[in-house]
Formats: C-alpha cells, structure tokens, sequence
C-alpha cells in the first residue's frame, strides 16, 4: 500500500452553490485548498479527481426516482419538488446542482476504491461529508450522500467492517439511516442534543434494528459543550468501539462547525480541539483499521474564513503526515486572497490559542455533571449490544 496520502480535488466541485447568502458558501472550499497549498501540501499529498458517480453508484443508496427529481430540478430549478426536499430554504434547486453533488460524491466513492485496493493509506475529500442526504430527499444542504456512497462502494467492493465516526455538531443522521440494520457498518455520531440543533435525531436509545441493533451510536452532547467536555466524550466512546468492531476501513466526518465561532450552532469546540480529534481518528485509524485505511471527509462548517480552511488545512496535514505547526503563521498570500473573496480580514495562525485537555473515563464520571450524563447514556444504550461493559 502506497505511503501517500490522496486530496481528492476538482475545481468543478465548488459549483456547488446554493446561491448568494446560504450558509454553505463554497468558498469554503476554494480558502481551503488555497491555505492547502499556501503551507506546500501538495508536496505531501497527491491531489486527484475522480469522475462524477454515475446513476448505478448513486442507486447504491438513492432512489433512481429521487435522483431523476435532481436532474429535473438541475435543469429547471423552478420547476424543483418539495417532496424530494428541493426547492427548500435549505436546499434551493440551482443550475448543475445534479451534476456537481454527484461530482463531490464521486470524489469520496473514488477515494473508497483507491483505499480499498491499497492504491493509499490515507484519502480525503473535504468537499464531501454531505451526510444528511436521504435515500429519497435532499436534507440539511445535502443532495447526495457521498459519505453513506463510499460506504456502500466499500461493501460492493467486499468490505465486512466498516466504521463510520461523525463528530461534526449536527446528527448523521442520512449515514445512520442508510445501514440501519446492516451489521456490516457501524456509525458512530457525536453531536450536539437534538432537542436544540437540526435535524432532532441522534438521540442515545437510537442504536440500529434487526441485525443491525448495535450499530448506530450516538452521543448528544449538551448546548454550551467546549473542548474539554467534547474530547473526553469522543475518548470516552469512540476507541472502545473500534477496539471490538476491528473496522476494515476507517470513514470520518470533520464538519467544522462544532467550533465556537460557528453562526448555526450552540458547541464552544476550538480549532485545536479539533485538529486533537483529527490526529485521534489517524491514530485509530493505524491502530485498528486494516492498513490504516482512513477516509477524511468534510462536512458543515459556516465560519468560512475564519474556522474551516484552517481546520481542514490541518486534517490534510495529518493524512498526509506533515502536519501543520498550530502557531504558524498563515501566509500573507492566503490573508490577501481571502480578503478579496469574502472582504473578511482572516485569523493570523493556525490556532486559536488553546492547549486541550480532558479527564478519560476511566478516571471515573459525575453523575451531576450534564456531559457525563449525555456519555453514560449512550455507553448504556450500546456498549451491552457489543460485549463491552457500560
């Protein structure tokens, strides 16, 4: 297997747009492969496009008819169906939105295969994490669902284990319900409590059906939940699960908007705190996964200058084993494009300042203490359907 990591990348991928003032603005993405190449990654990665999926890999999860109500929308997004969930505040109907989220999707499908037939180690796709999407309804800025489609690419290929470890602050819920009740795949989300962030689902007594019961793991972390909190929550339930489930690829989500500048979230997560959850996904990704096979994906993240080229600059870094100093300085070419993309004077290093800590598990937990309630919950939903102890 080749040492080198894959960036996953088309300059097509940022017709993406949902038009001017929506969330999901892409240049998000074109800040980040700048800040990439800005700090010379491209020397520690290969950069590659893959084709756009094609309608026999996105029937792999989608409904040839939701995917029929895409193109007619992406021809005429006047003409975009509710009933398919196009056409919404969410998710506008746009020229090409057919063929440019079955390009993202075809990025993260191609890494899947290229990590599978041991072509790399390492794969990401930061425009892709697009994990709300449904078999039959676009959800939550997302058309196609690129990470549950690598998944699925995977076990056509003849993966039996994959594991799928979501910690962006909205629920995954399009991966979970795509393998419900599939033993093969077991999806792991941490997230902030549905009761108050979209889309109201992840809750810890979700846990998959019929052979499937087990495999859906969620952890719904309290409003106002800041580093400390959110790694001892992620340590506390992720690497046990991938201890006994023995993935034989790693797929993770880094939707960066956990962070505490994001505008559509309630989490105080740092930039460090998350490039600590990055380095910990590479990590169990050597451990566990077989050949290290890891799959970084992106996902939400609205804080587009400040916050998510930054962090994934870094998840790149890391795939690549080149990571990235937190106190370097960002360069002066990167700053001056960004201004002129967004007229928004961007952050001078690559942190925000913080050194994170947290307390592991088994040092004990507080039964008063609200994170703590929200990790028991879970290990006591799911940790007993896998042989572990709560």
């Amino acid at each position: 297997m080749s040492g080198r990591a894959r960036l996953m990348w088309d300059d097509a991928v940022t017709a993406y747009d949902f038009g001017p003032g929506h969330p999901m603005d892409p240049v998000r993405l074109s800040l980040t492969l700048g800040m990439v190449r800005a700090f010379g990654l491209e020397k520690a990665v290969d950069v590659v496009a893959a084709p756009a999926a094609g309608d026999s890999t996105l029937r792999l999860v989608h409904r040839q008819d939701y995917v029929e109500a895409v193109r007619r929308a992406s021809a005429e997004p006047r003409a975009a169906e509710a009933a398919y969930g196009l056409g919404t505040a969410d998710d506008p109907a746009f020229p090409g939105m057919h063929e440019a989220s079955a390009l993202i999707a075809g990025q993260s499908v191609g890494a899947a295969e290229a990590l599978w037939r041991g072509e790399c180690a390492h794969a990401v796709n930061f425009a892709g994490g697009l994990h709300h999407a449904m078999p039959g309804a676009a959800a939550g800025f997302c058309v196609y669902n690129d990470a549950a489609l690598a998944i699925a690419r995977l076990l056509e290929l003849g993966a039996e284990r994959v594991a799928y470890v979501d910690v962006d602050v909205h629920h995954g819920d399009g991966v979970q319900a795509a393998f419900w009740t599939d033993p093969r795949v077991l999806t792991v989300s941490l997230h902030e409590d549905p009761r108050t962030l979209f889309p109201g689902t992840g809750r810890p007594e979700e846990t998959g059906a019929g052979a499937g019961e087990g495999g859906a793991v969620n952890v719904a972390l309290p409003a106002g939940t800041g580093d400390e909190g959110w790694l001892r929550a992620f340590h506390a339930v992720v690497p046990e699960l991938l201890a006994e489930f023995r993935p034989q690829v790693l797929v993770t989500q880094h939707g960066a908007d956990t962070h505490f500048e994001d505008p559509l979230a309630h989490l105080a997560v740092s930039l460090d705190a998350q490039r600590a959850v990055q380095e910990a996904c590479h990590e169990l990704a050597h451990e566990y996964a077989e050949g290290g096979r890891w799959l970084a994906l992106g996902g939400g993240g609205y804080a587009v200058v400040d916050v998510v080229p930054r962090s994934w600059t870094h998840l790149v870094g890391i795939a690549g084993h080149a990571p990235v100093d937190p106190l370097a300085e960002l360069p002066d070419s990167w700053r001056h494009e960004a201004y002129a993309r967004t007229r928004q004077r961007g952050p001078g290093r690559m942190t925000d300042g913080r050194s994170p800590v947290w307390r592991g598990w088994d040092a004990g937990y507080d039964p008063a203490d609200r994170l703590d309630q929200a990790v028991l919950a879970t290990r006591r939903a799911v940790f007993p359907l896998r042989g572990l102890l709560a």
